[in-house]
């Protein structure tokens, strides 16, 4: 269990003085850290406020005792009583704080994660709100941001207070629902961080099986990231061209570069099967820039288990997105189909691919960098119609960013033309109907024999006009021979 949580004092300081100028009585948003299973020590990066909600309103407000806001409780004060009021305590809208949660996770690199909530409200209020409301929050918050160590049910709870002034965490466990407190302390982190970087290049090949009715694509492609993270965990890693041993010593400097190395092995998903079996055949293949941040006296191993992590999140990431805007252009579909009379299609995720008659390909989103604190960088990713004005966009309302990072400053690892070829980022090819393509292929061979046999002939009827005019030219070469010596004889 955590014991200890440390907090960048360079970030968390000028947080609390900006809270205390703005006057709010309470403000709930995410705690941006790292908790590790193998460490009592937990670290404390960032926080971010979560927006208003739709509607406008806060996100987080008090209430008194008889169900009135902080304005009808100030109102109640002038006849005297408020002094033997109770404290109001903290309203949380909870769905609204796990879906922010789970769109800034989506922006959240290896090392840096969403690891709680911090409150902001007097001490009093604080304690008059019930602890199971709390952790009732926070496990929403575990729930929309899923890590990669799922045994991990460790979160942290900050409670930020300014009457009095002062800083309290607790450990909430999600299984028993305690609220354990653990000591609090500030310091440097991000001056001592280390970061650890790899391009990972995967290709795998999954066939339809036409017998099962759950081959959708959104289930197909999780099976291939699932496959890839088996693949992954068990990838030999050089670190600066150093093959990595339990021996391996404490490493310094920023920037690592990292290889995996991959034993050569057929595909195990694409095992032998026959033609009745097999409805097409779906392939995966790009290339992943996975990074993560090393906290101090963190071993190399946590950098290697947080940089592996990344990347498969990377990929989960990308696949709820496109079903996020799927979803979204479904429903204006449904509008439009419910107005015309039309039969609505199917959004993205849920086609079945054992269905399809022809090619299918789609592009997923690509991962750009962001600077967000001194050398640190966070992540968003781009539908192929976006540009880098989506995720300044995107920066200024789920991070809270005053002045969003200029284009210029942006990387992207990931450019189409760098490692796709011009081409997709993932491609879902052959899914058809496999006797079809049987057919398709017959007649491509049989096109092709007749082709090569009309060549044949065409090459044999040229090489005999060659023979006869070589033939020709040595007979009249001879004749010219032959009566020029018989005219120059006496």
């Amino acid at each position: 269990m955590v014991k200890t949580v440390v907090g960048e004092e360079t970030l968390l300081k000028p947080f609390e003085d900006r809270l205390f100028e703005s006057g709010s009585q309470s403000q709930v948003g995410l705690v941006i850290g790292k908790l590790s299973p193998n460490s009592e020590r937990g670290f404390v990066y960032a926080l971010i406020p979560t927006p208003p909600t739709d509607g406008g309103g806060p996100a987080c407000s008090l209430r008194s005792e008889g169900g009135g806001g902080r304005e009808e409780k100030k109102k109640g004060s002038k006849g005297g009583k408020s002094s033997n009021e109770s404290p109001p305590s903290i309203v949380i809208d909870g769905d609204w704080v796990s879906e922010h949660a789970r769109q800034v996770s989506r922006m959240m690199i290896g090392g840096m994660e969403v690891i709680g909530i911090y409150m902001w409200a007097s001490e009093a209020s604080f304690k008059a709100t019930s602890p199971a409301t709390l952790v009732q929050v926070i496990r929403g918050v575990a729930e929309a941001t899923p890590r990669y160590e799922s045994g991990f049910d460790e979160r942290l709870l900050i409670h930020i207070s300014y009457s009095p002034r002062r800083w309290a965490s607790r450990i909430c466990t999600l299984a028993s629902a305690n609220l354990q407190p653990c000591d609090f302390k500030m310091g440097k982190l991000l001056a001592s961080l280390q970061a650890f970087s790899c391009a990972y290049n995967f290709e795998i090949r999954l066939p339809i099986d036409q017998a099962f009715d759950s081959t959708t694509f959104k289930n197909v492609t999780l099976k291939g990231i699932n496959h890839l993270a088996k693949e992954v965990q068990f990838a030999k890693v050089l670190i600066d061209g150093n093959l990595v041993t339990e021996d391996l010593p404490a490493m310094t400097g920023g920037l690592h570069k990292v290889e995996f190395l991959l034993p050569f092995k057929g595909d195990a998903l694409a095992e032998a099967r026959s033609i009745e079996e097999v409805a097409g055949l779906v392939v995966y293949h790009g290339t992943v820039f996975g990074t993560a941040y090393l906290g101090p006296r963190e071993p190399v191993s946590q950098a290697i288990s947080d940089l592996k992590g990344d990347i498969i999140t990377s990929l989960r990431c990308r696949l709820d997105i496109i079903a996020d805007e799927a979803e979204v252009a479904s429903s204006a579909s449904d509008a439009v189909a419910d107005q015309e009379g039309a039969p609505a299609e199917k959004p993205v995720q849920e086609i079945v691919l054992h269905e399809l008659r022809k090619h299918f390909c789609l592009s997923f989103p690509r991962r750009v960098l962001v600077p967000w604190f001194d050398d640190v960088f966070i992540c968003d990713y781009l539908q192929p119609s976006e540009t880098f004005e989506d995720t300044k966009d995107r920066c200024k309302e789920m991070l809270s960013m005053e002045t969003p990072p200029e284009i210029s400053a942006m990387l992207e690892p990931e450019s189409e033309t760098a490692f796709l070829n011009g081409k997709s980022f993932w491609d879902v090819v052959k899914n058809g109907d496999v006797s079809e393509s049987l057919n398709n292929l017959t007649n491509e061979t049989s096109s092709s024999r007749e082709t090569d046999t009309r060549k044949s002939k065409n090459s044999n009827s040229s090489y005999l006009v060659a023979l006869l005019v070589l033939l020709a030219a040595l007979f009249i070469g001879f004749a010219v021979a032959y009566f020029g010596s018989s005219k120059a004889a006496p």
